[in-house]
């Protein structure tokens, strides 16, 4: 099989989750590595959603990075056919630290700051998911799951839920060292 779109990254803290049980879809997402790699070039980068009112429309959503080009190329090379492939690209400044048992990322994006923290981290796992609805990309990397995770937005915690699975098919709290994405 043939790979004509991909993504490579190191250093990804990932939290999928929702602020009420009566959410039916996640209203916060922040996605985020310390470098992506793409064709199109290579920087700090990710996905950031926040709804916090999930009847209105986001406060914050789009694809993140200091390199515009490389935010660009998320939404119609590998997330086409899913809701976020017309998702904008938004100027974001990422700040990832990384440990054995917690990890953190900071993103300041859109006048808002977002922090999550992700503590007990399992042991690392190879990971290896095949495309789905949400996800039409293979998935190989490794990640370590979180027993716990925080948000802060703007300074102030925000009360989460965390899936059993997110959009991607896999844990909602990970931390994410190293992986690909291809189609």
């Amino acid at each position: 099989m043939a790979v004509t779109q991909w993504m490579s990254w190191e250093g990804g803290v990932d939290l999928v989750a929702v602020t009420s049980m009566d959410v039916a879809m996640p209203n916060v997402i922040v996605h985020v590595a310390r470098m992506v790699h793409t064709p199109v070039g290579s920087a700090p980068a990710g996905i950031v959603l926040w709804q916090p009112d999930p009847a209105a429309p986001p406060v914050v959503c789009g694809f993140v990075s200091s390199d515009p080009a490389v935010a660009a190329y998320f939404g119609p090379q590998i997330f086409a056919g899913t809701p976020f492939e017309n998702a904008p690209v938004l100027d974001a400044r990422i700040d990832i630290a990384s440990g054995p048992v917690t990890c953190t990322a900071r993103v300041e994006v859109a006048g808002h700051v977002f922090e999550t923290e992700l503590t007990g981290l399992e042991p690392a796992a190879l990971i290896q998911r095949e495309p789905i609805a949400t996800a039409p990309f293979t998935q190989q990397g490794i990640e370590a799951t979180a027993a716990t995770a925080t948000l802060k937005v703007d300074g102030q915690p925000v009360d989460i839920i965390i899936p059993p699975v997110g959009i991607t098919g896999g844990p909602c709290a990970v931390s994410a060292p190293c992986g690909i994405y291809a189609r």
